[in-house]
C-alpha cells in the first residue's frame, strides 16, 4: 500500500497573527505540502482553503492543528466533512485528537457531521415556522409591487384600448415588456 499523502492547512484570523507555529507543527507531523493564509471573519473568500480542497485526493489526509482552523461553525464543518468524505480524504486534527484513519476518529468525525446536519435541520425548521407565523400575521414576502392596484387597472385599460404601443406602456410604467405581458394577462 502506498504511503498516505499528508496535506496541511494553517490559518490565522487577523493580520497581527502568524501561521509559523501551525506550519511548524504540521511539518513535525509529517505534512509534505502545506497551504496557509490570513483570513478574517469579514473575508469569506478563503483562497488557500479552496485550493487545498481542490488539491486533496482519495487516500490523502487533510491535517490541521485545531478544528477552528478548519471551520467557523458546525454547519461549515459539516459541509467540509461531507466533501472530504465524498473524496475519501481522511481528516487529522492534532489538538483534538481526531484522526479518521482510526475507527474512533471516524466515529467522532461522523458524529460531528451528524450534529452539523441536525443544526441545519433546526435552522431550516425555525425559518419555516417563522415564515408561517409572519404569513399568518399578513406579512407579505418578496418584492413589493411596482404598480399600485389603480396604476395596474389603468395600465390594463390602456393596453386593451390599443392606443399605446407595448414598448411605450412598459416605459411609461417603468417595467419590462415581459412584466407588462404578465400583468395584463393576470
Amino acid at each position: 500500500m502506498a504511503k498516505q499523502h499528508l496535506v496541511g492547512y494553517a490559518r490565522v484570523s487577523s493580520e497581527g497573527q502568524s501561521t509559523e507555529n501551525q506550519i511548524e507543527r504540521l511539518e513535525q507531523y509529517g505534512c509534505d505540502k502545506i497551504f496557509f493564509e490570513n483570513y478574517s471573519g469579514a473575508n469569506t473568500d478563503r483562497e488557500q482553503f479552496n485550493a487545498i480542497m481542490d488539491y486533496v485526493r482519495e487516500g490523502d489526509a487533510f491535517v490541521v492543528t485545531k478544528l477552528d482552523r478548519l471551520a467557523r461553525s458546525a454547519m461549515d464543518l459539516g459541509k467540509t466533512a461531507e466533501i472530504l468524505q465524498q473524496k475519501n480524504v481522511d481528516l487529522v486534527v492534532l489538538d483534538q485528537d481526531i484522526d479518521t484513519t482510526t475507527p474512533t476518529g471516524k466515529l467522532m468525525f461522523t458524529m460531528i457531521g451528524a450534529f452539523a446536519e441536525f443544526e441545519r435541520d433546526l435552522i431550516r425548521e425555525r425559518c419555516r415556522e417563522g415564515i408561517e407565523r409572519a404569513k399568518a400575521k399578513g406579512i407579505k414576502f418578496g418584492r413589493r409591487a411596482k404598480l399600485s392596484s389603480k396604476q395596474l387597472a389603468t395600465m390594463k385599460e390602456e393596453y386593451h384600448s390599443g392606443d399605446f404601443g407595448r414598448s411605450d406602456l412598459a416605459a411609461k410604467y417603468g417595467i419590462s415588456k415581459s412584466s407588462l405581458y404578465r400583468l395584463v394577462n393576470s
